[in-house]
């Protein structure tokens, strides 16, 4: 038997890299899978690709209409939510902070913790009893990064919610659990390389990388792969945890 046989998953973010490579695991595990981004055109192509057991709602994670509009959604086409992987996030700008533009940090704690926490807000009640939400946070929701004080800030706010959400829904035997990646082979990562030194990316990326131990970037398949456990049965009691998936990155 297929690891999430019968189950729904609902993942935001789902034109991502990990948003979309997790949705191609979670169904050739045996499960629905509804797709939530605001790039209607790149959700219509993956769902084409990834089959009849996909399905997607465009959707602006920041507005609480149109969360509660992907919710219902979702249950409206699969009946259910089993797993909600609570995956949007942007990166916005790498300044320091006497620098960094005040509309940048507002868009960036509008989309990594409003975000959040809207989801939480209308998905949770959609829930099945015993179900499973996974937040992405990041190793920068555990220490410092000079420079990036909007992603750093917000990536540490999830981890508060994270909490207090294991808590409130422990009772319905919910779990809700954090994953804390190290740099992933993706787009935002090419976004912060050239951020941090613009035309040299290349030069950055080597020098993230060699501070990782395993002297590499994740890429999205092995963090899709640790939401697979969390969401999948093999996770029933581990709820408000921290899942640092980075390389030994965090062990320095």
């Amino acid at each position: 038997m297929k690891r999430l046989e019968n189950k729904v998953a609902l993942i935001t973010g789902g034109a991502g890299s990990i948003g979309q490579t997790t949705a191609k695991l979670f169904i050739d595990e045996g499960a629905k899978v509804v797709l939530v981004d605001l790039d209607e055109a790149a959700l219509k192509k993956i769902t084409d690709t990834l089959g009849p057991n996909a399905a997607y709602v465009a959707a602006n994670v920041t507005v609480a209409k149109d969360v509660e509009r992907y919710a219902t959604e979702a249950v409206k086409k699969f009946g259910k939510i089993d797993i909600f992987f609570n995956n949007a996030g942007i990166e916005g700008s790498v300044a320091p902070i006497t620098e960094f533009p005040e509309e940048v940090f507002d868009k960036v704690l509008a989309v990594n913790v409003k975000g959040v926490f809207l989801g939480c807000k209308y998905v949770l009640p959609q829930m099945k009893d015993g179900a499973s939400m996974i937040i992405t946070s990041s190793v920068a929701g555990l220490g410092g990064s000079p420079n990036f004080i909007a992603y750093v800030t917000s990536k540490h706010a999830t981890l508060g919610i994270m909490k207090v959400a294991a808590l409130e829904a422990a009772a319905r035997k919910i779990r809700v659990n954090t994953i804390h990646p190290s740099p992933v082979n993706n787009r935002m990562m090419r976004s912060i390389e050239e951020g941090y030194e613009p035309g040299k990316g290349t030069d950055v990326q080597k020098k993230f990388a060699a501070e990782i131990p395993l002297g590499r970037y994740a890429e999205p398949i092995e963090i899709a792969k640790l939401v697979l456990f969390l969401g999948s049965d093999d996770s029933q009691f581990i709820t408000g945890a921290q899942y640092v998936i980075d390389g030994g990155q965090n062990a320095k």
